[in-house]
């Protein structure tokens, strides 16, 4: 009975500090969320409550998806939604042939390209802005959707380099059983190697779906015309300096941005655990 109640009671306080402390860990997201409910004038009155003196929803709502210099919040919405959706899709799958062209296919210098793609990851992105700015605007692509889709087109070295391990755990016995029965190299990467990459693929999928809709850099150096910004660059708006600030309808907005990235990872959040791909060729 005594190692019982020891048991039961470092069971009670191992869940209520893990209770605390992920307390700790959402109250940034709890604070915003309360945040948006409450009036713009009361909201800063006391910052620690989560309970608004003065309930505003509706205003900051109302307020926030009106936009900003006369464009629309569904505007910048829509904008980040075809960035993301689009750059995701395209960055996944040439890391995926990239990736599979490393693992699979003997070339000459093949280690070499891959130690040239793996040296990529110690370059800052903000660096990579100033050549990928130039190059835009010679094929004339500035201020335009293009050319914040572009930069992700060509995949990413950590997609790739996580992509590669996955291979590299798959016996390559299944790329010449799979030829045998007459699959080209398209063939067996679809029909018998992404379907046990997938944990893989998906994984890459949430990082740059989050990525892609998170980023304000970019943006904020390509675009120029507001009709064309993104969420990011557009939630900055709502704050002037020389005017009136709408905080109200920024942390509403941001509530809202937060959800397609959320929905996204509890939809897809299973395959982060699935790390092993020979689980997809057991018996």
């Amino acid at each position: 009975m005594g190692m019982k109640r020891k048991r039961q009671l470092s069971s009670v306080i191992f869940h209520t500090g893990a209770c605390i402390l992920g307390f700790f860990m959402i109250y940034p997201l709890l604070w915003l969320l309360a945040s948006s409910f409450k009036s713009n004038e009361t909201m800063f009155t006391n910052t620690y409550s989560l309970l608004p003196e003065v309930w505003d929803a509706a205003k900051n709502y109302a307020s926030g998806f009106a936009g900003i210099g006369g464009v629309a919040f569904s505007t910048f919405f829509m904008n980040s939604m075809v960035v993301t959706v689009v750059g995701t899709i395209t960055c996944v799958l040439s890391s995926l042939l990239a990736a599979y062209t490393f693992s699979r296919l003997k070339f000459r210098f093949s280690n070499f390209w891959f130690g040239c793609v793996m040296m990529t990851m110690m370059i800052p992105a903000q660096v990579m802005v100033v050549p990928q700015y130039i190059i835009l605007k010679k094929i004339h692509l500035i201020d335009t959707r293009v050319a914040l889709i572009l930069p992700w087109c060509f995949g990413g070295a950590f997609f790739i380099f996580l992509m590669v391990q996955f291979f590299q755990g798959i016996p390559k016995e299944l790329d010449e059983a799979a030829e045998i029965d007459g699959c080209g190299k398209i063939q067996t990467l679809v029909r018998v190697l992404i379907p046990i990459v997938r944990p893989a693929i998906i994984t890459s999928s949430i990082f740059a779906f989050y990525w892609i809709w998170q980023d304000f850099f970019q943006p904020l150096i390509f675009m120029s015309s507001s009709t064309k910004y993104t969420i990011p660059l557009a939630l900055n708006m709502y704050l002037d300096p020389n005017s009136y600030n709408n905080y109200g309808g920024l942390f509403a907005m941001s509530v809202v941005s937060l959800i397609p990235i959320v929905v996204f990872f509890i939809i897809f959040q299973r395959y982060l655990v699935d790390g092993i791909a020979m689980d997809g060729i057991k018996g």
